[in-house]
């Protein structure tokens, strides 16, 4: 768990229609830097429309949603500009200069990338697609990093290389972190919170409070895998704060 008490993200009933259709019903959330917080649910719960409200790009109806300034997002697509060669990408929008440049390189080397800088997005294979991603979002040293499924496109030894760099990066730059996922091994792999969003409302906010590496056959991490997959519908698994905790001791 983290031991910050920075406060960077700050959700205080918030809520958000379509029409006549409530998809976030009063939730309330904190997160703070150096947290890594995972969101689960099924789809149509409202995770995209509360990334979107972190970002900037939806409002809230009712409530107050507090964000640091410097925030910036990794999605499921790498989204690389095909016309501009690998350091261009990670860089875009950025003032043109050396230090720009040499910020580039830094983020490239932190995700292995450092030999692939004039490489075409065209040559990249998924997994390094996705680490130039991850690179234009930590170049701008964000205090907010918004992860939408950054990893479900990729193949599975790929996936698991990809979590352990996004922990490492994380745990080195210590912004705070919200990752949605459908993958409940993901969620315990990485998460210091997993939150569970269930019509429009966090049925469950739980801290995963296990050390680092985690093995997944632990019989602790077992029990929060058949507890998060049984709020997801899934299976049997006790669904109530004080079973985990019997769970977990």
């Amino acid at each position: 768990m983290t031991t910050t008490t920075e406060l960077a993200v700050s959700l205080s009933g918030v809520r958000k229609s379509f029409g006549d259709k409530v998809i976030l019903d009063g939730i309330d959330l904190d997160v703070h830097r150096g947290e890594f917080v995972v969101l689960l649910g099924p789809s149509g719960t409202g995770k995209t429309t509360l990334l979107r409200l972190l970002l900037g790009l939806e409002r809230p109806d009712a409530g107050n949603v507090l964000v640091p300034r410097q925030r910036t997002v990794v999605y499921q697509e790498p989204r690389l500009v095909p016309s501009k060669r690998v350091l261009s990408n990670v860089v875009i929008g950025q003032k043109r200069g050396r230090a720009t440049t040499d910020n580039g390189r830094r983020a490239l080397a932190e995700v292995g990338l450092a030999g692939k800088h004039r490489a075409w997005p065209a040559t990249l294979s998924g997994g390094e697609a996705q680490r130039v991603a991850l690179a234009r979002a930590l170049v701008r040293e964000p205090e907010l990093l918004l992860l939408d499924e950054p990893f479900a496109a990729l193949d599975a030894l790929t996936r698991l290389r990809m979590q352990d760099l996004v922990g490492d990066l994380v745990a080195r730059h210590r912004p705070a972190v919200l990752l949605v996922t459908h993958d409940v091994d993901e969620a315990i792999r990485l998460a210091d919170r997993v939150l569970v969003l269930h019509n429009g409302r966090f049925s469950r906010d739980e801290p995963v409070d296990l050390p680092h590496p985690r093995d997944r056959t632990d019989p602790a991490a077992l029990g929060y895998r058949a507890t998060f997959l049984a709020d997801l519908g899934v299976g049997g698994a006790p669904k109530s704060q004080e079973e985990l905790h019997d769970r977990h001791p």
